[in-house]
């Protein structure tokens, strides 16, 4: 980084990806991985896509055109990432598990093995590596930045130790997106896990040349307004769910 060199710079091939792409996506959500592979032109397929939420797997398949049931990642096993025929793909698995229990906005009930918070659902990915015979090629965390947090850290470099164990080589970086070309405040920690011995670094972030106004549209159709009673239903049931 800062454009120094290292002997890993020096040692250790760049990691690249020359076949075609087989996507896992854990924790789903609505397919933000995707759309950028989609939006880069990259080659790759939806292949394996879990997520727990009725609605938010509705909107990934009317987005991507895919037709993925809702599913548990409790309820999977290791064979159903069916990782096969890695001499002609490469596999990536995302997994950007609930933040709810290390945000600040939340209660901030961490993600230790066992004690069953929502966070916590990051050691089902570490049953779930532990049951596949073929391991992923890359795997992609995204979280927010007190996943590597004082009150966090700990278990984060059991998970660390963990990767390292099967194999993998970790990095970790905070980004913020206004650095890549995004007119929003909003930093994320990202790790990037390859299988095996390589050479990697982050994206240098590039000058931005956008503003809020440029994302506005001038004329919005008032059935997109959330008037006073639903804003209120919404902050209340937000409250609820924190609470719980």
């Amino acid at each position: 980084m800062n454009g120094q060199l290292s002997i890993f710079d020096l040692t250790m091939p760049i990691f690249s990806i020359n076949k075609r792409i087989r996507l896992i996506e854990l924790f789903a959500g609505i397919g933000s991985q995707a759309m950028a592979l989609r939006d880069l032109g990259v080659d790759f397929e939806h292949y394996r896509v879990v997520e727990f939420d009725d609605f938010a797997i509705k909107s990934y398949n009317a987005i991507h055109g895919t037709d993925f049931p809702t599913t548990d990642i409790k309820n999977i096993h290791g064979e159903d990432l069916e990782i096969v025929d890695k001499s002609k793909f490469c596999y990536i698995l995302t997994y950007s598990f609930p933040c709810q229990d290390l945000s600040a906005a939340g209660k901030r009930k961490g993600m230790k093995k066992g004690e069953g918070t929502r966070s916590g659902l990051l050691w089902e990915v570490q049953r779930l590596l532990n049951e596949t015979k073929e391991l992923p090629d890359v795997l992609l965390m995204e979280n927010v930045p007190e996943v590597i947090g004082q009150a966090n850290i700990q278990d984060f470099h059991l998970w660390q130790d963990f990767l390292v164990s099967k194999g993998y080589e970790n990095y970790v970086q905070i980004l913020n997106s206004k650095d890549y070309g995004v007119a929003q405040n909003r930093k994320r920690c990202f790790m990037v896990s390859l299988f095996g011995e390589y050479n990697f670094h982050f994206p240098e972030p590039i000058l931005l040349n956008k503003c809020i106004d440029d994302y506005c549209e001038e004329i919005v159709d008032e059935s997109y307004y959330i008037n006073t009673e639903k804003a209120r239903k919404l902050i209340e049931d937000y409250v609820r769910e924190n609470e719980a």
